[in-house]
């Protein structure tokens, strides 16, 4: 067996992806010669988005079309043609719903981030500012202090809660449950949040936005819905009207499994009903019969009747609430790290048009200062978008996870059965898993734009220094119309069945799309269904054909292999012509063609 087939057999059954890194030796050391390589040419900005009283969110200012936006298709027997090209996919002429073959198609994909995207992060906050009086060394304990103003911010309806310059330690955790509230600071290396519990901290986070999306009225639907619809009947429309806050799911039933290939596999969620779109409601036809509900966003995925898919009105979700220019650290000594897990700094959980920007973390006090986890900056997890949509994460920088276990360890951007969900400009290094979707359905719509991992690192246990390169990924379960865009990958970025990895992960992704990714790492694409890769660089380590099996490990590598049930192929053009693809963002094209630029 070749050395590469050996690597590729151990990451299969451990679960992450094994490059040519050494799997053995101290991990730290091989992620801090990532780090180093991606600071070296990544432009890291601790400035970023200093200007809150109203600088233009980067999704306006550069969604103006590709000033090649008139370049012809060639035929597809002389694909890719000399010189700028354009996917066979995306025609000049793309309308939402263009096919240039049978099951092959992209989405509009430019509804994804604050406010459906091409407006001001924050335009709708109040302008009331409120100071968090604290210690600015880190003397004393701000809990108290940074709770108190959020809640005085919160009840009167909105506002700023200001931090000024300095590094603000906090013993406990911090709450808001209530709309139109912004944790403001005078940027990441000049206000910092510095988080010490560690004690009962699994599966918690130190600041938690968090709304209701529960306990709603459920409205059956009337009939199936598919791709691309917006108007969906119902058996009755309630009390629902323009402006609700709703989800669109249905029950993981046996025939849903069935015909993904999955009645082996997935079970976590069988039997339950699960949310696949997170919508606002635009208009409800009473009159119509059935009535008839109109969504602001397309579905992506079909709604069948034979699932029990309906309508849950969800009544108590955040708006118009964020974060931005502030430092965050949270690691602690080694031991303590790995004696909980998934815990992460910030996280919003029933959020709607929200925003985090300008946030980095920084050099814990608490991490070692020598052996196992030195220098580390966050003990485990980073930021979590959940249970959300239309929300923007950008110019954020998240590195040096300390707990990159198992368990769900050592995830630095994550986002759980959230809709249109915009992640623009960040750098994350040295997770677990730096860029990832996790457990569960009803991840739609999602992009990572220009974002960049680099250092990606799963340990085997505390105790040992055994290591393999982690991958960003699609992890848990069948994550769908997502794109990742103009990224950069130097460890590596995954979409493929996971078997019975996690609880039955299976397939992860369908209908995603890599769109001019970047970098020397990995790049795996096995997703059920369609899949698309289009303007990948030939420095990558592209995987998107099933390997043939080694002579004699044909039953193990049926057994094991990530692009089982994913048949056909992935879509797979222009490999190495990602400098001439016009455009060069499908995001920000789709956005300036909706808003007409």
């Amino acid at each position: 067996m070749d050395t590469r087939t050996s690597r590729w057999l151990v990451g299969l059954l451990l679960g992450v992806g094994l490059s040519a890194a050494a799997a053995c030796g101290d991990p730290a050391e091989a992620v801090d010669a990532s780090v180093d390589a991606a600071n070296a040419d990544t432009e890291v900005r601790d400035g970023a988005g200093e200007d809150a009283d109203g600088a233009e969110d980067a999704n306006s200012d550069a969604a103006e079309p590709d000033a090649r936006d008139d370049v012809d298709v060639a035929p597809a027997d002389t694909w890719p043609p000399a010189g700028p090209w354009r996917s066979r996919l995306y025609p000049e002429g793309w309308t939402p719903g263009y096919a240039p073959e049978p099951g092959a198609f992209l989405q509009d994909y430019s509804w994804a981030g604050y406010r459906n995207g091409g407006v001001t992060l924050g335009q709708a906050v109040a302008e009331r500012v409120v100071e968090v009086v604290a210690d600015p060394s880190g003397g004393e304990d701000a809990t108290a202090a940074l709770q108190a103003a959020i809640d005085e911010v919160a009840a009167a309806g909105g506002g700023v809660v200001q931090l000024p310059a300095g590094r603000y330690r906090v013993d406990g955790t911090v709450l808001i449950g209530a709309s139109g509230v912004v944790l403001r600071g005078a940027g990441p290396t000049s206000t910092q949040l510095w988080f010490t519990r560690h004690e009962g901290m699994s599966y918690k986070s130190h600041v938690t936005f968090r709304g209701a999306t529960t306990g709603g009225e459920e409205l059956p639907l009337a009939a199936d819905a598919d791709v691309f619809d917006t108007v969906v009947a119902v058996t009755d429309a309630g009390a629902l009207a323009p402006g609700d806050d709703v989800a669109l799911g249905w029950v993981i039933s046996d025939a849903f499994v069935a015909e993904h290939g999955m009645s082996d596999t997935w079970v976590a969620f069988n039997g339950t009903w699960q949310p696949f779109f997170r919508r606002t409601v635009v208009a409800v036809d009473r009159e119509a019969t059935p009535p008839t509900v109109t969504l602001d966003v397309p579905l992506r995925y079909p709604a069948q009747l034979r699932d029990g898919a309906s309508l849950r009105r969800e009544p108590g979700v955040l708006h118009e609430v964020g974060v931005e220019s502030l430092g965050v650290a949270n690691a602690v000594d080694w031991a303590a790290a790995w004696a909980q897990n998934q815990v992460h700094a910030i996280a919003f959980d029933g959020v709607a048009d929200g925003w985090i920007r300008d946030v980095a973390s920084f050099p814990s006090p608490l991490a070692p200062t020598e052996g196992r986890g030195a220098g580390a900056y966050l003990q485990s997890g980073g930021i979590l978008i959940m249970n959300s949509k239309r929300v923007t994460v950008a110019d954020s920088v998240l590195e040096r996870a300390e707990h990159r276990g198992g368990g769900g360890n050592g995830y630095l951007f994550e986002v759980r059965t959230s809709s249109e969900v915009l992640f623009r400009d960040c750098v994350a290094r040295g997770g677990r898993h730096n860029f990832i979707q996790n457990w569960g359905f009803g991840a739609t719509g999602v992009v990572w734009l220009r974002v960049r991992s680099s250092g990606g690192w799963a340990e085997t246990s505390a105790g040992s220094s055994a290591g393999l390169t982690g991958y960003s990924e699609f992890h848990h379960s069948l994550a769908t119309a997502n794109l990742m865009d103009s990224v950069a990958v130097e460890d590596g970025w995954s979409a493929v069945n996971r078997r019975d990895e996690s609880t039955g992960a299976g397939h992860t992704a369908t209908a995603c799309v890599f769109w001019n990714v970047r970098g020397t790492g990995v790049l795996r694409s096995y997703q059920f269904g369609a899949g698309y890769v289009v303007g990948p660089a030939s420095s990558l380590d592209l995987q998107t054909v099933p390997t043939p099996a080694p002579e004699g490990l044909e039953e193990i590598w049926e057994a094991l292999s990530p692009w089982q049930g994913a048949a056909p192929d992935d879509w797979l053009e222009g490999v190495g012509r990602g400098d001439d693809l016009v455009p060069s963002s499908l995001y920000e094209d789709q956005l300036a063609r909706r808003f007409g630029r």
